[in-house]
Order: C-alpha cells, then structure tokens, then sequence
C-alpha cells in the first residue's frame, strides 16, 4: 500500500498511441519517471477508467461503498451527479455526497445539480435555484453543472434555466446535457448555449446530430438503459467526440462490471484499441479538468495493470500510488456513516388505489415501458372495468402504476396503468424513482400495492416486492430513501435476491425490474410517465388524460 515504488510492463501510452516494455517510479504517489526497458513482464500498465456520468445514488450504496466495488474493475474516478440525493434533500444532499466522498481515495467529481426540482410538474423535496447554483459552483469540489434536463426552458429561454448556464460560464465549468430526441435546428440551439455532453442519445442519428453541433456522446450502459449497441458504430468515425458512462449502475451489476465492460465489447468489436482507451481514459479527465492521472510524468499515480488487453481483467488498480483493488477483491476499507432523509408519507389503504370509470370511457392510455430503454411508448387500450372501477388486466399486461408523494402526509396517490411489466400477481414498489424519488408501484391488485407501500413506508425508503399482501420483502434505503450504509456485496445480494423474487414469483417480463420502475416517474424522457401529480406527457411537456371517453 506504500506510495514509493517501481513497476515494469507493457506501458500503453494512449497519447503517443504505442505500447513499450518499461519500468514506472512512483514517488509520494506521483510518477516520478517512466523507464523504456528491452524487455518487461507481460503485463499491461494503463490509464485508470473515468465514469463519464454517474448517479452514484443509483448504486444504492454511499460513495465510500461504491468506491469499493468500482475499483476491482478498474475504475479509478467518476463524474457523479448527485441530482438524486438533491431532490430529497436539497443542497444538503450534495454536501452530504461530499463529505462521504472525502473519506475514500476514489476519485469522484461531482457537479451542480441543474434541475431540482427536474419540473414543476412533480413534487420534489428540495428546490435549487441559480443563487444555490452559484454558491455550489463558486466551491473548488463541485467541477461543472449537471445536466441540463430542462430542454424545453433552454430552446423557449426561460429566465431562470438561463441564469443557471450564465453561472457555469462565469465559473468557467462545463455543462452537461440532457436532451433525448433533440435533432437537427433545436440541437444547435441547445448546445449554442454552451452545453457541451449528451448521455440520452437512444439513435446514431441523434447522435450525429450532436456532434454536429460540437457536443461530446457519452455512450451509456447502465442497469436499464442500454445505448452501446445503437451508439458503438461511432467509433469508426467520431472517436474523438465519445466518452463511456453508466448513468445509472444498480448494485448487483455493479459486481458484475464497470466500465471495463464497455471497453471489452468496443474492442471484441474491432475498434481501435486507443480510440477506446481514449474515450475510457483520456476524454473525461481533459474535458471536465479533473485531477486524475493518464500515465504521464508528474501525474497522480492512478492507473491499472491488466493480463491482457483482450479480456480487460483488472490485476490491480492504483489511485495516488496507492494499491486499492487485487485480483478482484478491493483493499478499500468500509467507513462509518449517518442517514440524511426526507420523509413523511403515511401508510395507505387499498381502497385509496381504485380508478372510477368515467362515464363514456372507451380506452386508456398506457405507459408502454421497453426492455433497455428510459423512453417509453403510448399504448392505447381497452380498459378492463369490474363494477364501475378499472382495474389491472393481467391477462393483456396492463397493470396499475402508482407514485405516491413521500414528501406530505396524507397525500392523494395519483393512478395510471402501464404494460410489459408482465406480473401476474403481487406488487412491486421502490423511492429510487427518478427525479422527485416519490414513491412508485406497480401491481396486479391494490392490497398487494398497497402492502408493497406500506413496507417501504415503514421503513422511510427502500424497495419492495409484496408476492401477496401479507407476504412483503424489502430492502431498507434509509439514506434518502435512495441508498444504504450496508457493505455494498451484502446489498448486491439482498437486491438481487428481490429482483429474482420478482422475476420468479411475479412473473416479471423485464430484466431489470425496479432500475425499469426507477424511470417510470422520470418526466424529461418521453414519452408517457407518470408523476405524483397524474400522468404526463414527455413530448407535450403537459399532463395527459389517463381515461379517453367519447
């Protein structure tokens, strides 16, 4: 674990574009020179991967835990957003991030969250306003503002969307976009005003729109929404435009892999090997100005040592000189934390989740989730009526959806349905529900929808799969109903023991259930969603009738 010593390999130099035998000194875990040897191990020394963009939220884990799991693949920096924990919590969500952050040798680089709320058509718990932008913006840890969501504010000038990005260019900080769909004359708008990344792009032909417009693409492989296969091509001829993130990692997967899971596909592809590293190493750190070492002298000593550069298996990765992870298994110890929430939502009864049919109903919209995807389709169906009330329609996959506000006491649950879920019975209910982080439910009856939130109101957060109404699993997320101080392998376990309860006992069609549910409620990708307020269309950028009558 010292922070002076030599190492000798194969150097990939992802600069001069070359790989060379040598011999790497650190000292004080800065490199202090680089050797070329005749010979060397075989052994591959590289830059440390960058997360582009992350919600280290969605891990479910406090950064110190997720720092634990990330650097067994190589990871040694992220470019997080805590947008999560700042829409519970406000600014002393983001603060709260920070000061975790700090007890950890990981790299993170967090950013001002621009839309808190994401709109005002969701209750949120917290607002931040271009004052509190400017004062997170003026702090020398907060390295750019987060995604601009509101695109619709950027392309109709809304003041206060306008004050935000004048902030950023007054801090000389970038600003990350957000604009799922954007094409042609309203993407040189949007990036004219300086927004210079986009993570949502779901085409090519999107994404070449971007670049036209001089923006970076982040190609994203998360836990649910998965644009590597649609966005990889670009490496042929845009490499230079293209950097790697997650977004979104839930905790099992994050076991699984990081970014190193991108890089591997890109090259079993063909690509070129340093166009890769490029964009896995380089890009970010360049692009958002961060302290993080590329394997040069006089940089931090961050980076990592492969067997091969076929299989991309992390030996071991170092951060300032310092061994973190080995063959797998991470050297980083768990650190003592306390919760921050905001919660005060009440138990509900079933009775308070029945839909009357209006008179003359003839069909109903429905949110039509896809495997994958953060987008979703308007489906428009018959609704299955029992007594004057619309309930689920198991038989045809339309079930009803819910998002409570956790936020007031006795608040109203606003009611839609939503299809390819696929469960044929319980209920399943989660706060990770993307941007307010309400909670969200989805089920086949209203006491098992009831009883999945009722155990998540008992526990002020968390996620929950209610197989009946009396027989209710969950997962406690007491830091901002949004994650937990539990060690980060013991939560992959208990939420991956949940996702098979749900897939096996519910019948769930989905891969990843509740990182899909997460989405649901995220009204900035179109097209249908549903929010604490009722049923929203991304598109409209309005609220929508649930029940279509003559």
């Amino acid at each position: 674990m010292q922070s002076n010593f030599s190492i000798s390999g194969q150097i990939v130099d992802v600069f001069q574009r070359k790989i060379f035998p040598g011999t790497i000194n650190v000292q004080q875990g800065i490199i202090d020179s680089i050797i070329p040897l005749d010979s060397a191990p075989q052994q591959f020394i590289l830059p440390g991967f960058v997360d582009a963009h992350v919600h280290i939220e969605s891990s479910m884990l406090v950064p110190t835990e997720f720092a634990r799991i990330a650097v067994t693949h190589g990871t040694v920096a992220t470019v997080s957003d805590p947008h999560e924990i700042a829409n519970v919590c406000g600014i002393d969500g983001v603060l709260y991030m920070l000061e975790n952050a700090k007890l950890s040798p990981f790299k993170f680089f967090f950013g001002a969250p621009s839309c808190v709320p994401a709109t005002m058509f969701e209750s949120a718990g917290a607002a931040i306003d271009s004052h509190a932008i400017n004062e997170l913006l003026s702090r020398p840890d907060i390295y750019y503002l987060s995604e601009m969501m509101n695109y619709p504010g950027v392309l109709n000038n809304d003041s206060e969307v306008l004050k935000k990005i004048a902030v950023a260019h007054h801090h000389h900080k970038p600003i990350d976009g957000h604009a799922p769909g954007l094409r042609g004359s309203e993407v040189k708008k949007y990036a004219a005003q300086g927004i210079t990344t986009d993570h949502e792009c779901f085409t090519k032909e999107e994404a070449l729109d971007k670049i036209a417009a001089n923006m970076y693409i982040l190609i994203r492989e998360g836990s649910a929404a998965n644009n590597f296969e649609a966005l990889v091509e670009l490496f042929a001829h845009h490499a230079p435009f293209l950097m790697f993130c997650s977004d979104d990692k839930h905790p099992d997967d994050l076991i699984l892999s990081h970014i190193n899971s991108h890089v591997k596909r890109a090259a079993d592809k063909g690509f070129d090997l340093f166009d890769i590293l490029y964009s896995a190493c380089v890009s970010p750190v360049l692009h958002y100005k961060i302290p993080v070492g590329l394997l040069r002298v006089n940089d931090s000593a961050d980076f990592i040592v492969l067997n091969d550069l076929k299989e991309f298996e992390v030996q071991k990765t170092y951060i300032s000189g310092k061994l973190v992870a080995e063959k797998g298994q991470s050297l980083l110890t768990r650190k003592a934390v306390h919760p921050i929430n905001h919660f005060k939502a009440q138990k509900i009864d079933g009775k308070t989740l029945r839909v009357e049919a209006k008179k003359g109903l003839k069909k109903i919209k429905v949110i039509e989730a896809l495997e994958g995807q953060l987008i979703t389709q308007i489906f428009e169906a018959t609704p299955k009526v029992i007594q004057e009330e619309i309930v689920s329609d198991v038989a045809n996959d339309i079930l009803k959806v819910v998002v409570l506000n956790r936020y007031e006491e006795r608040a109203k649950p606003a009611i839609a349905f939503i299809k390819n879920f696929g469960l044929t019975k319980g209920a399943i209910a989660s706060t990770v529900a993307h941007d307010c982080h309400n909670i969200i439910a989805v089920g086949v009856d209203d006491d098992c929808l009831a009883a999945a939130i009722n155990a998540i109101v008992e526990t002020k957060g968390g996620i929950s799969v209610a197989v009946s109404a009396k027989d209710v699993s969950i997962l406690p997320l007491p830091i901002a109903g949004l994650m937990t101080n539990e060690d980060g392998y013991t939560v992959a376990a208990q939420y991956a023991q949940l996702n098979k309860r749900t897939i096996e006992l519910l019948q769930c069609k989905l891969t990843a259930p509740f990182m899909t549910l997460s989405f649901m409620a995220l009204l900035v990708i179109p097209d249908l969603k549903l929010s604490d307020k009722g049923l929203f269309s991304g598109s409209q950028f309005s609220f929508t009738d649930v029940q279509i009558t003559a």
